[in-house]
């Protein structure tokens, strides 16, 4: 069974706030500017020529906001929003039922795009393109290709891995964004502003206090806030003080660098089993009981934002600054 903290890192797992504190608007979208600036204008451009905005491709980290900057799309470009994900569409019929059901300007989302199969990749290619849907009906001698026209619409896609996107796939997205990790000041406007919302007592010291601990992540910024407001609760009190966000981050096992349990673990295993590296990631994933996938995605990325760890030919290298952190020495 999977334990708590590994569970808090799972970018698989609901949020239950999402519903109520994500962002409806551009201006309400916190970080990010320049990337916001220009999304204002291509959206603007798009509502003043009466078309469909270009296809977007939305790239980063899990939980950074991928998913609330297409419902933000939509909502500016005053469309339907219309979501799916790769993993659910398996044969060509799931994908021809979405686009036909699509309106003109709708914003389509599908999510983890990188995980479509080709069969299907195939078939989008038109229809992002052309707006035509190209499918085969029946099998063998008596099939026949049959063109249906679809309404402009625009296709946001999100993915956690651009290098597992094929060329042809990703040269049809007109526009390409980039999400990065957050600085502790965005995260902490980001807490103050959900704390509002969720009616949580918290002071500009304790939002940067958990922002700290948060691994430059919006949707961990706002489960640590949770847990908090479940810790105050708990003693009774109706502020977020810094003696609550303490007992928070303690009984979460996270640390004051945002690092727990997993993360932990893995600069050990590297430490302990292969002398700080190079280890390769099938090592490393027999070590840690956790998918490859997993280990690239959700742990490394923010440890290789802090210098903890380098990814090299050979394998991955855990640094002095990783060491020093762990209290090993080097």
């Amino acid at each position: 069974m999977m334990n708590e903290n590994k569970r808090f890192m799972d970018p698989n797992i609901p949020d239950e706030m999402a519903n109520t504190i994500r962002p409806k608007t551009l201006d309400d979208f916190i970080g990010h500017e320049a990337l916001k600036q220009n999304l204002s204008v291509f959206v603007s451009a798009a509502r003043g020529r009466s078309e469909a905005m270009d296809h977007v491709l939305l790239y980063g980290p899990p939980g950074l906001g991928k998913t609330t900057l297409a419902h933000i799309i939509a909502n500016e470009l005053g469309t339907n929003f219309r979501a799916t994900s790769a993993p659910m569409l398996t044969k060509q019929g799931d994908l021809a039922a979405i686009l036909t059901a699509l309106e003109p300007m709708d914003v389509l989302f599908i999510d983890e795009i990188h995980r479509l199969p080709t069969a299907i990749e195939e078939v989008l290619y038109s229809a992002m393109e052309d707006f035509k849907l190209d499918i085969m009906l029946g099998e063998g001698p008596t099939a026949k290709s049959v063109r249906i026209d679809l309404p402009p619409f625009t296709l946001v896609g999100a993915t956690t891995r651009t290098g597992l996107l094929s060329n042809p796939l990703r040269d049809r997205f007109g526009i390409d964004l980039r999400l990065s990790f957050y600085s502790v000041s965005d995260l902490a406007k980001i807490i103050m502003r959900s704390a509002k919302i969720l009616g949580t007592n918290i002071d500009t010291a304790g939002a940067e206090m958990l922002a700290a601990s948060s691994r430059g992540t919006p949707r961990i910024a706002n489960r640590l806030l949770k847990r908090a407001r479940d810790f105050a609760a708990a003693a009774n009190k109706d502020f977020v003080d810094a003696d609550t966000i303490k007992t928070t981050l303690y009984q979460l096992h996270i640390d004051d660098k945002g690092l727990d349990e997993i993360d932990r673990e893995y600069i050990s295993a590297i430490i302990k089993n292969y002398a700080g590296g190079p280890v390769g990631i099938d090592n490393l994933s027999a070590a840690l009981s956790e998918p490859a996938d997993t280990i690239e995605d959700v742990i490394e990325p923010y440890l290789m934002q802090l210098g903890f760890v380098q990814r090299t030919p050979r394998g991955r290298v855990i640094t002095e600054a990783g060491y020093k952190h762990l209290g090993f020495e080097k």
